[in-house]
């Protein structure tokens, strides 16, 4: 099965960041986000990844060739512009294809375009910044059980702000709030029946308001719920929180699974 990974939006909320690159080449412990996401999935039995490009794509396509240059043996080609190693010291036996998706589109054209270029597949798909220590079999698993044409995974959003309990204008409580507070939020991490194609109604269309939408309207949209780790990097203060995060032996996106 392949993982789409979409990695052609501007970034504009961490611009520190990504003036000279896609916000998915951020790095996080000296990696790209983007390392980290392929190892979530590579150490879950996915070696197969499409990598849906659009802004700064040339920064991934070259980082993809000269990393795998300097580590395993690699064949490429150029028509299709696959890039795949046998190394195992890294992220263990895969294959990288890039696709070229534009520039302006969004998600929900992105995810077309791939749905296009792979017809009758079912694909893994998520988003280029966000890390999580996803169960991919029980994800599998549990889209299998229910027959519909998408799975999103449902994550409780991080805590960001210290939460204030009042009685009238009086602070009665001051403390962290809780995630279980926050309710469920999209997290990204879909599975994807190659139905959804007919959902999408063009390039302009961003996934979250188009397609997903109609899918849970028709009763074709099921939520996997996560409750282990899950964090987005936006913005620059998530990058920093990643990357004290990333000191931790595992890294709390890898823990577990």
């Amino acid at each position: 099965m392949k993982a789409l990974l979409l990695a052609g939006g501007l970034g504009t909320r961490i611009s520190e960041e990504t003036s000279d690159k896609p916000k998915p080449m951020v790095e996080i412990d000296g990696k790209p986000i983007l390392w980290h996401l392929m190892d979530i999935f590579s150490r879950q039995g996915i070696d197969e990844f499409v990598i849906a490009l659009g802004y700064k794509g040339d920064v991934i396509k070259r980082w993809l060739k000269d990393l795998h240059e300097l580590d395993g043996d690699i064949s490429v080609n150029l028509k299709n512009r696959e890039i795949a190693t046998n190394s195992t010291e890294r992220l263990g036996s895969y294959s990288v294809s890039t696709l070229d998706t534009g520039l302006s589109t969004q998600t929900g054209g992105r995810i077309m375009k791939c749905l296009q270029k792979y017809p009758g597949e079912t694909l893994l798909v998520t988003y280029g910044d966000g890390l999580g220590n996803v169960s991919i079999p029980s994800l599998l698993e549990f889209h299998k059980s229910h027959g519909k044409l998408a799975t999103v995974t449902a994550m409780r959003p991080p805590a960001r702000f210290g939460h204030l309990q009042l009685d009238g204008d009086s602070v009665v409580h001051f403390g962290e709030k809780n995630q279980s507070d926050e309710g469920w939020i999209n997290g990204g991490f879909f599975v994807l029946e190659p139905g959804v194609l007919e959902y999408i109604s063009g390039l302009e269309e961003p996934f979250e308001t188009g397609a997903l939408p109609k899918l849970a309207k028709i009763g074709e949209l099921q939520a996997f719920k996560h409750f282990g780790f899950w964090q987005p990097m936006d913005t620059l203060r998530e990058k920093q929180e990643l990357e004290k995060f990333s000191k931790q032996i595992p890294p709390p996106w890898l823990k577990d699974i």
